[in-house]
C-alpha cells in the first residue's frame, strides 16, 4: 500500500504524464526524418531473395550433393548470436516449428530473424528486470518492502521475455490484414493479365508492381512466387511456399487452383474470376461484421463519457433553478 500510495501522489503522476507527452512529442517530430520508401526497400529485399535463389539452383544443378544451396560460402549473420543461441539450446527450449512459420509470415526470412527472436527474449528479461531494479532501489527509492520491489522486477522481466511474441504476433496480423485487404484486387488485375494472354508469372510481375501501393506485403510475396516460378524445378512447390508465407486460406484456394490448372489444362481465368468474386465477398462480409459489432463496443464508452455530460447539460438548468427558488423561499 505505501508503494502505492507513493506512485500514486500528484507529483508522481504529473511527472509521469509529463515524460510520456514529451516523449511521445519527440517521436512525432523524428519519425518524419527516417521514414524511407518502404516499397523500395522492401522489393530491393525481394531482390536480393530472387537472387539468392538463382545461385542455391546453380549450386544445386552443379552438385547435388550439397545442401546449404550456396550457404556455405558466405558467412551467416549474427554468427556471435548463433553461437550463444547454438550454446545455450534456445531453438528446443523457446522455438518450435511454428515460431520459424511466424516468422516467416511476419516477413522475416532467413536464419538471422530466429537468432535474432531467440535472443531478444534471452536478454530483454535482464534488461527491463535491471531497469526496474535501478529505477526502483536507486533513482527513486520508494518506500516498500523489498519482496514487493522484488515483485515488480519479475513483472518487468516476464515482460521482457513475451514483449517479442507480442511484437511478432501484431506484425503476423498486421501484414496478414494488408495482404487480405488487396487479395480480391490482385486477383482481379491478375485475371485481365492472364485474359490478355500473358503467363502467370508475367502476371504475378505486373501486378506485383501495381499492388505495391495498396500493399507492399502482398507485392513482396508476388515477386518472390514470380521468383521461384521461374527457378525452382516443380511449379508446386513455388505455389505452396506462397500459401505457406501468408498462411491465408484465400491465398490457400487460389493456388490451389492454380495447381490444378497447370496439372489438369483447366481455364486459368475461370478459376480466378470465381476467386476473385469469392475474396471479395469475404472481404464484405469482414466489414459488414466489424460494423455489426461496432455498437455493443461503443455501448460502455457512451455510458462512461456521453451520457454523464448529456445528464449534466440537461438537468443543471433545472437543479439550479430549484436552488434559486429554495433559496428565495427561505429568505
Amino acid at each position: 500500500m505505501d508503494f502505492l500510495t507513493t506512485l500514486l501522489q500528484a507529483e508522481h503522476l504529473v511527472a509521469g504524464a509529463t515524460s510520456i507527452a514529451v516523449f511521445a512529442t519527440i517521436l512525432t517530430l523524428i519519425i518524419p526524418f527516417f521514414s524511407k520508401d518502404r516499397l523500395s526497400s522492401r522489393m530491393k529485399s525481394v531482390a536480393l531473395e530472387r537472387e539468392k535463389l538463382r545461385a542455391n539452383e546453380r549450386q544445386r544443378l552443379k552438385d547435388d550433393k550439397i545442401k546449404g544451396r550456396g550457404r556455405a560460402s558466405r558467412r551467416e549473420p549474427g554468427a556471435l548470436l548463433k553461437t550463444v543461441v547454438d550454446g545455450l539450446n534456445l531453438r528446443t527450449a523457446l522455438a518450435d516449428e511454428k515460431t520459424e512459420e511466424t516468422l516467416v509470415q511476419a516477413g522475416f526470412r532467413g536464419p538471422a530473424p530466429l537468432f535474432v527472436f531467440l535472443g531478444l527474449r534471452l536478454l530483454l528479461p535482464f534488461v527491463l528486470g535491471g531497469l526496474c531494479a535501478l529505477y526502483i532501489f536507486v533513482l527513486v527509492p520508494i518506500e516498500a518492502d523489498n519482496l514487493r520491489k522484488l515483485l515488480f522486477c519479475i513483472v518487468a522481466g516476464g515482460l521482457g521475455f513475451y514483449l517479442p511474441v507480442l511484437y511478432l504476433n501484431n506484425r503476423l496480423k498486421s501484414r496478414q490484414l494488408s495482404i487480405t485487404q488487396a487479395w480480391p484486387d490482385a486477383l482481379d488485375l491478375t485475371l485481365i493479365c492472364v485474359e490478355s494472354g500473358m503467363s502467370i508469372e508475367a502476371a504475378f510481375r505486373k501486378v506485383a508492381t501495381e499492388i505495391g501501393s495498396q500493399s507492399i506485403a502482398l507485392a513482396e510475396e508476388l515477386s518472390l512466387t514470380t521468383a521461384e516460378l521461374s527457378f525452382l524445378s516443380e511449379r508446386r512447390k513455388a505455389y505452396e511456399n506462397l500459401t505457406k508465407r501468408t498462411g491465408l486460406e484465400s491465398v490457400k484456394n487460389v493456388t490451389l487452383s492454380l495447381i490444378q490448372a497447370e496439372k489438369y489444362g483447366t481455364p486459368l481465368a475461370d478459376a480466378l474470376r470465381v476467386l476473385s468474386q469469392e475474396n471479395r465477398d469475404m472481404r464484405m462480409n469482414l466489414a459488414e461484421k466489424k460494423a455489426a459489432a461496432l455498437p455493443p463496443k461503443l455501448t460502455v464508452p457512451m455510458m462512461l463519457c456521453f451520457l454523464p455530460v448529456l445528464f449534466c447539460v440537461i438537468l443543471a438548468p433545472a437543479v439550479i433553478r430549484t436552488l434559486d427558488i429554495f433559496g428565495s423561499s427561505n429568505l
